[in-house]
């Protein structure tokens, strides 16, 4: 997707082609006004409409940060398969009195009936900056940090003991792991550098960790474009400064790099989240003139939005699960948002359609940022208490009715389009050419 402009905006129309923290007020359709649905399970009052001020207590990185690469991962950060069917995370054994903290992986069993938890301790604890990844078969990656190597090893369970195998060595001060592959089986690591960016398959290959792009510019980010784990988008920076771009690396054309955002010349265009069902893309980007949360549609001449209702007043808002399943229909898909405030952080639920954010409780426990959709509507919310090391929250996309007209029209003259920005003459901006990109084969067949 090459976007251009965007909708309302300063910065022209947006066009999409194939590739190659708010301090403003809720808009009219925003957080001022809870919606009320039926939630399902989980403790902590999970499924219960909140107003600006109501939140349910978690931890986690603040939502839109950037994770340096090389920078310690937060530990009981829980990181899920493509699928939710397993999470890993770091956990801290109960603290004796004087003693120090241990830290030791652990794996989630979250597609059978019961979820469950399994310990996967050796016999030493785990620094805090280790980063866990799990597999489609139930083993857990681990990266380490050992001098200026980072070493990697899969664990599993093997009986009241943990099994390791080693799968080698990368020499390089800092390495952060992207999320998973959308096949269940291998596992990316980034090291970014001011002039490029090199991308090593650490798991799921033939040798150990093997070197399979090197992306010009400062990379960042990770979002999968498809499921045959193909097709990734980094955000750049192109080397010696400028803008952040997202661009699209065939991994299966030794790296090849094609624009993926172009907002406006100037901007800063990242993209956080992308369905290859639907097509839909989550974007940030300050071409409105600051930081915004928008969406587009891969492939799509329409243009990019960015609806008021997505920047409430009192918190930050991430997305972090799109509904799957729904194909050729990007404005029906439910969009889980992680909404970080000075209350605590809470749920969101938003559909491009509705036009409207729905805000709940999250449950106790919750590790901020991890949950994924059934493609029937239902968001899963993993969670642990004292009482419930392991569980999950479920929590039913509430129906969306469609918001009364504001007073005096809307923002676009009337042309019935979403208020994105103040009304401003268009800069003319010209799409990047990208013609028979890999990403369209790959988009029109998944």
């Amino acid at each position: 997707m090459t976007a251009c402009a965007i909708e309302g905006g300063t910065a022209g129309a947006a066009t999409a082609a194939d590739p190659g923290p708010e301090t403003a007020g809720p808009g009219p359709d925003g957080p001022g006004e809870a919606e009320e649905t039926g939630g399902r399970g989980g403790p902590g009052g999970v499924g219960e409409p909140v107003g600006a001020g109501e939140a349910g207590g978690a931890g986690g990185r603040a939502p839109g940060a950037p994770l340096a690469p090389g920078a310690p991962t937060a530990p009981d950060v829980l990181t899920l398969t493509a699928d939710g069917a397993y999470g890993a995370r770091l956990t801290a054994a109960p603290v004796p009195p004087g003693g120090q903290r241990a830290w030791y992986p652990e794996r989630w069993t979250l597609d059978g009936p019961e979820p469950y938890a399994v310990p996967l301790p050796l016999n030493q604890p785990e620094e805090p900056d280790a980063q866990v990844v799990p597999l489609a078969d139930g083993r857990v990656l681990i990266r380490r940090r050992v001098a200026d190597r980072q070493m990697f090893s899969l664990l599993y369970p093997t009986g009241p003991a943990t099994g390791e195998l080693a799968l080698g060595a990368v020499e390089c001060e800092g390495m952060v792991l992207l999320p998973p592959s959308p096949d269940g089986r291998s596992v990316y690591g980034l090291t970014a550098g001011d002039h490029s960016s090199l991308l090593w398959l650490v798991a799921g290959g033939s040798f150990g960790p093997e070197l399979v792009a090197e992306v010009p510019g400062h990379c960042s980010g990770g979002v999968w474009l498809d499921r045959a784990g193909r097709m990734l988008a980094l955000d750049r920076r192109p080397a010696g400064g400028g803008p952040v771009k997202a661009v699209a690396v065939d991994l299966e054309r030794n790296g090849e790099v094609t624009p993926l955002l172009q907002i406006a010349p100037a901007s800063d265009d990242r993209l956080l989240l992308a369905d290859p069902d639907s097509g839909l893309l989550l974007i940030r980007s300050n071409a409105p003139g600051h930081d915004r949360l928008g969406w587009g549609v891969l492939g799509s001449c329409l243009p990019v939005r960015f609806p008021e209702c997505l920047r409430p007043a009192d918190g930050a808002v991430t997305p972090f699960a799109v509904q799957p399943g729904q194909m050729l229909m990007p404005e029906s898909c439910a969009v889980a948002l992680w909404v970080d405030g000075p209350a605590g952080s809470w749920v969101g639920i938003w559909r491009p359609q509705g036009r409207r954010l729905h805000q709940f409780a999250a449950p106790e426990g919750w590790s901020a940022g991890a949950g994924f959709w059934t493609r029937d509507g239902v968001l899963h919310l993993p969670y642990a208490t004292p009482s419930t090391p392991c569980g999950v929250a479920l929590l039913d996309a509430p129906g969306d009715e469609e918001p009364p007209p504001e007073p005096g029209g809307t923002a676009d003259g009337g042309h019935g389009t979403e208020p994105s920005a103040a009304a401003a003459p268009p800069a003319v901006c010209k799409p990047v050419p990208l013609g028979q990109a890999p990403l369209h084969r790959v988009a029109s067949t998944d």
